[in-house]
């Protein structure tokens, strides 16, 4: 019977050393009270309440530290990006969220830019210490753009009244399109953007906004003419001004041409602005698809590439704020 005693005490002390001196003080007074009458004056109330007085402060340190943990949790700041990559993304991709609110939560996250904005909607972003690294609202869409000579006119009228809007609003890059190719070859495409373009590049210049052709596929955008980044740096270079560069877009080329890291190291200063998108299916750029970003990232710095990179994936898993702030730290190296 002593031996178990003894054994029992050994592995209490090692458990719960607290609750072992309140129970080894019980075991002593039944001891003391089955062989002596001297303990009699101590009653059982008082062993009890001993006994209750020292659980109850174990419990109350545990709740506390309980408590301390959660206030740390709570308190406990998220780590900052790096700050070598300028981090966006295009609102269209959540749109079930309110514009307002959606830029909080990008605030939160560390994002400075929501992008592809009408003009309307410029001050919601920038009431919220934003920017928009990538503005919208001329021209006529993506499959009506300046290799249509018709429209030019059109298109010229609309980006005079933006291009002011955008330089007042001290926002940089307004985005523009080829349009379709319309049986067109490759030279009379770049002849028929270039005469647009010159028209109104020296209002991009005297406003310092920078015109931006994104380059798009012309499977899922059918006959898109700026499809590849070669034709693109051409007609950067056939019109000549600092104010118009190309909107590289990573899911798109990798469609078209994949070879992304030589291009960004060979084509990176035509490029004003970036977007991402995982391939297939543009939703997010994790190990879901096939490319791997943080090396795209790397060689964007590499190259002192200074402009946004906007996330445009269109996010597949349940928590969208959860999948935004994934991508955003798979960019930022």
């Amino acid at each position: 019977m002593m031996t178990k005693i003894i054994l029992f005490f050994i592995v209490l002390k090692k458990k719960s050393p607290l609750l072992l001196k309140y129970l080894r003080l019980t075991q002593i007074i039944r001891i003391f009270a089955l062989k002596k009458n001297t303990m009699e004056h101590i009653s059982r109330r008082i062993a009890l309440k001993t006994a209750l007085a020292g659980g109850m402060a174990l419990a109350v340190n545990n709740l506390g530290a309980s408590m301390n943990q959660l206030k740390k949790i709570k308190e406990e700041k998220k780590e900052p990006l790096k700050g070598n990559i300028r981090h966006s993304v295009s609102k269209w991709c959540f749109g079930d969220y309110p514009l307002d609110e959606f830029c909080k939560i990008c605030k939160n996250i560390g994002i400075e830019s929501v992008e592809l904005l009408e003009p309307k909607d410029w001050p919601v972003v920038k009431s919220n210490g934003l920017t928009v690294a990538m503005a919208q609202g001329a021209g006529l869409g993506i499959d009506r753009g300046f290799n249509d000579i018709k429209l030019h006119d059109e298109l010229v009228k609309s980006y005079e009244e933006v291009i002011p809007l955008v330089a007042a609003a001290g926002l940089k890059n307004l985005i523009c399109f080829s349009g379709r190719r319309n049986g067109v070859t490759d030279l009379q495409g770049w002849e028929n953007c270039e005469k647009g373009l010159k028209r109104i590049t020296p209002i991009a210049e005297k406003y310092n906004v920078i015109l931006t052709m994104e380059l798009l596929n012309s499977i899922g955008h059918k006959d898109y003419l700026c499809d590849h980044t070669v034709w693109g740096v051409e007609l950067c270079k056939r019109i000549g001004s600092p104010n118009f560069k190309l909107l590289y877009d990573i899911y798109h080329m990798q469609i078209m041409e994949g070879n992304i890291i030589e291009s960004i190291q060979n084509y990176h200063t035509y490029f004003s602005h970036i977007h991402t998108g995982g391939n297939p299916g543009r939703n997010e750029i994790d190990e879901t698809q096939e490319l791997f970003y943080p090396a795209i990232m790397r060689a964007l710095v590499a190259k002192g590439y200074k402009g946004f990179v906007g996330q445009e994936f269109v996010p597949k898993q349940q928590d969208k704020i959860a999948s935004l702030e994934k991508c955003i730290r798979i960019c930022d190296v």
